[in-house]
């Protein structure tokens, strides 16, 4: 009888279990710079636009729009400022680049099939890319000080909701 209700409640349980979602790429970059996460900003909505400011050399700061609110401004102040905005409803389903000591190049590649180039072409590469199918880039972290020193990718599903995007 024992043995019956045990395995009654596994069966209860299993069922009860959601498929995991969310996976975590990075750090990629150098050491060094105060550490910052955007884990909050995503309860704001999904990933909507994008601020990335280069010098010749390095991606020098970051700033990300979730639903209609952006994120505080990471790193420094020389450079240009370039701005790329998401077509309602584009995620962001691929993240690579380049670092060497500091981020140097970064592209954001979309489910619409953009490919969204910032910086240059020179350093060690990675890609990344979710750990689980249907999701997308949910939140950024790193660190940062006068440049962008690294960055970490967390990927989770698109949010069901966003009455603010």
């Amino acid at each position: 009888m024992l043995a019956l209700a045990l395995l009654a409640l596994l069966c209860v349980s299993a069922e009860s279990v959601q498929p995991r979602a969310s996976s975590y790429n990075g750090e990629y970059g150098g050491g060094g710079g105060e550490r910052f996460s955007h884990s909050g900003n995503q309860l704001d909505g999904p990933i909507t636009a994008i601020r990335i400011r280069v010098n010749r050399y390095y991606i020098v700061g970051l700033q990300v729009r979730y639903g209609k609110e952006w994120s505080n401004y990471v790193g420094g102040s020389q450079g240009d400022l370039e701005e790329i905005f998401l077509y309602p409803g584009e995620s962001i389903i691929q993240v690579s680049g380049k670092y060497k000591y500091y981020l140097r190049k970064l592209v954001f590649v979309t489910d619409k099939g953009r490919y969204l180039p910032f910086g240059k072409d020179t350093g060690t590469s990675f890609n990344a890319a979710p750990l689980y199918p249907n999701t997308v880039l949910r939140f950024i972290s790193g660190r940062s000080g006068s440049l962008i020193n690294a960055i970490g990718l967390h990927w989770d599903v698109y949010p069901s909701e966003c009455s603010s995007c």
